[in-house]
């Protein structure tokens, strides 16, 4: 790729990343049909965005590392639930069609987006919900299930992990959005990334211009996600998911 090619996917990859750490998630919405619409096939393309996506992670990381507790009980949960179900999906989507399943992603994205503006109050305050041991359980075997469509889909899923943590264990946005980032961007994208990187291939010379978007992205999105508050990441997740799920169900890019 040419300099010029470089810097557009960088571009790109900043503006997707910014957006998706100040929504919870949604990076894939503009960074991985672009990386097809630029030449790549769906599973190298698939691998090569986990890859990534794994910066965004670590630039949301930077940022809210010093600003936000992480809960200790929340950090096992989302590591020992999740990243089994990333490895199972990243393991079976290279060998199964996806047409289907990102039709019902993208009706379930949407609705996601649509209950959200309905409900003004969803995410703006925490209310501590389901905190004993069954409540734990049930939060676990569904983000079990939220791991397989991460690793095996790539547009929305940390979306939600982001509305499980606040309908289930009533978190606000901004506390759900910092675990989404910093869990879901940085250790369920890398054990998924790892996975399809071992099955499939990687795009590794596209990966500079795409991790500097990315890790930059996270932190600038992060910053404006803590500056900004709860209103503005609800309004963000909204727009996100309807995005998502109109692109999801039009099909590819």
């Amino acid at each position: 790729m040419s300099f010029i090619e470089h810097f557009i996917l960088f571009v790109i990859s900043l503006l997707a990343n910014t957006f998706s750490a100040l929504s919870g998630g949604g990076a894939g919405l503009i960074q991985f049909p672009v990386l097809i619409f630029l030449g790549l096939t769906f599973s190298v393309a698939l691998a090569t965005h986990k890859v990534a996506s794994v910066a965004l992670g670590l630039g949301a990381a930077l940022r809210y590392i010093t600003t936000s507790r992480l809960e200790r009980q929340f950090v096992i949960l989302l590591l020992v639930a999740g990243l089994p179900g990333v490895v199972i999906g990243g393991s079976v989507i290279l060998m199964v069609p996806d047409r289907i399943a990102e039709i019902a992603l993208g009706l379930l994205t949407g609705s996601l987006g649509i209950y959200s503006v309905f409900k003004p109050a969803l995410g703006q305050l925490y209310t501590p919900l389901n905190r004993e041991r069954h409540g734990y359980l049930i939060g676990a075997v569904v983000l079990f299930f939220l791991g397989i469509l991460n690793g095996s889909l790539t547009s929305g899923t940390g979306l939600f992990v982001t509305i499980w943590l606040i309908l289930w264990f009533g978190m606000d946005y901004q506390r759900a959005v910092a675990y989404t980032l910093i869990l879901v961007g940085l250790f369920w994208n890398g054990a998924g990334a790892i996975t399809l990187g071992i099955l499939g291939e990687i795009q590794w010379d596209w990966l500079p211009a795409l991790l500097l978007g990315s890790l930059l992205g996270g932190y600038l999105g992060s910053h404006l996600a803590l500056r900004w508050g709860n209103q503005w990441i609800k309004r963000s997740f909204e727009i996100v998911t309807l995005l998502i799920a109109i692109r999801l169900i039009w099909g590819p890019f």
